[in-house]
């Protein structure tokens, strides 16, 4: 093989950039040399720009992400400022470049991120940690990249070689291409998030499903507008949307703040998109949104890397930044910024109140929130599943195996022997870190020591955090006067209307926030004093 070739796969950047002498198709090609091409010819014909430096024969060809630089005379070519030998020196006849056509072509069509998802199928990590930043290279190592499809078919059943969709979205952080294969029990995407050097920062792997989502009845898109922004600076910078509503303002606020998963900004599960669902209704009654994609949906391996990550990280610090981020805008009122927690977000909340020590949030509203420690809430979560899939008569005997794991999970967390200085070594859950470093945090408790303006909302139908959560609430600060408290017959944890008996097997149907939901949250921001 070519040098060229053996070295194309370890190109880290996705530039393309041309040489800039005539384009003339019938250019006189050197003597005995078929191989080489006019190289603004061929560029131009590939999308690429061309420049030239005649003073010292330097050839700039940018494309995208991409940027060759050739040199007359030499037999090299910089490929985004690596060193890649050609097999012909760059010659310059008659006033036209030429170079070898066949490195120039493929570098031209190829995008880094296509190589390296190739090389993943092949099982070639080594060549494929070529193109990963620094940032994430101790996770997304050669080993482990070697071994991704593999563990991928392992899952999933034998995967397509060839992807059968390919789609590209650029967001404030990363220019996500989201590739579709098919398996012999589904169909997978896997996201290779490539930052703005053209190179791999992050991948995220989950199921090719139908986008079902219907917009809601008070989506009213001429009440608000959407602007793009960025919450964060450095490795783990998110991508997020302010939904303003029309007019002047300064209008008043609420932050977003994920349940657990990994979710992107709309929160999106099933046919259901609640953040979405509550940014544009929320807007269209005057109460600006700013939501985001969560870490772990964002940095997904970056994050995996860290084996002391903690619920600080994963929920809490964002909202500092989303917070000073907000007091920057014109159009937002300082003086107004609140934050909404759903499910584990709201579980967080009071970390979040605890962290905010410039009292720059003006309320907090619980959505479906849990009020007691994490291991009892999960042990809870998985008894109320079970018994609710007896009431339907369903068949229990996958699910109480999962629940008996889960309690599991809980005992050894709650197992004193055991504590973040001292983890065990085959815990079942990783990072084990996160789990035992929360082991005694429960926000009822810690709620009640703070005293900031609070409104408590929980479905009566939700199978994943019970009306006993939100009694809890009640009872832990009962002694506070500014804490509001609603709840909703048919509301599941989702925040939509379900007329059945909740058990999780509905989210996968379009539904949207209710309703009430919104009126509420908006009535009692437009009153909090």
């Amino acid at each position: 093989m070519n040098n060229w070739k053996k070295l194309l796969c370890s190109l880290t950047f996705v530039c393309l950039i041309l040489p800039v002498t005539s384009i003339s198709a019938a250019a006189e090609k050197p003597v005995d040399h078929e191989n080489l091409v006019p190289v603004r010819e061929i560029a131009v014909k590939n999308g690429a720009e061309v420049s030239w430096q005649e003073n010292t024969g330097q050839i700039t060809i940018r494309k995208n992400e991409l940027t060759i630089v050739v040199k007359v005379g030499e037999k090299q070519a910089m490929v985004n400022g690596q060193v890649i030998p050609l097999d012909h020196p760059v010659q310059l006849t008659k006033g036209v470049t030429f170079m070898d056509g066949g490195f120039l072509t493929e570098t031209l069509k190829a995008a880094p991120e296509d190589i390296f998802i190739s090389l993943i199928s092949e099982g070639d990590g080594k060549e494929a940690a070529k193109y990963v930043h620094t940032s994430v290279s101790g996770v997304l190592s050669p080993a482990l990249l070697s071994q991704l499809w593999s563990a991928l078919e392992g899952q999933n059943g034998k995967m397509t070689n060839k992807a059968i969709a390919k789609q590209v979205e650029n967001n404030s952080v990363h220019r996500n291409v989201t590739y579709t294969f098919e398996t012999e029990l589904t169909s997978v995407n896997i996201t290779v998030r490539m930052n703005h050097d053209g190179l791999v920062d992050d991948l995220y792997v989950g199921a090719a499903t139908p986008n079902v989502y219907q917009k809601p009845s008070y989506d009213d898109p001429s009440a608000y507008t959407e602007q793009k922004i960025k919450v964060g600076q450095g490795d783990l910078a998110l991508p997020g949307t302010l939904t303003l509503p029309k007019g002047e303002g300064p209008f008043p606020v609420v932050i977003l703040v994920h349940g657990s998963g990994a979710s992107n900004q709309d929160a999106a599960i099933g046919g259901a998109k609640p953040f979405r669902d509550l940014a544009v209704g929320l807007a269209s009654q005057g109460v600006a949104v700013l939501r985001y994609d969560k870490v772990t949906y964002e940095h997904t391996y970056k994050v995996a890397s860290q084996p002391k990550f903690t619920l600080k990280q994963e929920s809490v610090d964002q909202v500092t930044d989303a917070v000073e981020l907000l007091q920057k805008n014109a159009h937002i009122d300082s003086t107004a910024i609140f934050v909404a927690g759903h499910s584990q977000g709201g579980f967080a909340m009071p970390l979040i109140i605890a962290e905010d020590k410039q009292h720059d949030i003006a309320g907090s509203i619980l959505l479906a929130a849990p009020s007691s420690s994490f291991v009892d809430v999960l042990t809870e979560q998985q008894d109320e599943l079970v018994d609710r899939m007896k009431q339907l008569g369903l068949d229990t005997k996958i699910i109480k195996e999962q629940a008996d794991f889960y309690k599991n999970v809980a005992a050894i967390v709650k197992d004193p022997q055991y504590s973040v200085d001292h983890l065990p070594e085959a815990f079942p859950l990783q990072p084990a870190y996160w789990w035992f470093e929360q082991r005694d945090y429960v926000p009822a408790e810690l709620a009640k020591t703070q005293n900031i303006p609070m409104l408590i909302l929980q479905g009566e139908n939700d199978v994943q955090v019970s009306m006993d959560q939100f009694q809890n609430w009640k009872t832990a600060l009962q002694g506070h006067s500014n804490v509001t408290y609603n709840s909703y017959p048919k509301v599941n944890h989702l925040l939509s209307s379900y007329d059945g008996l909740s058990v999780g097997q509905e989210y996968t149907e379009p539904s949207n926030v209710s309703k009430a939901i919104i009126d509420d949250i908006a009535k009692w921001i437009l009153n909090v004093e």
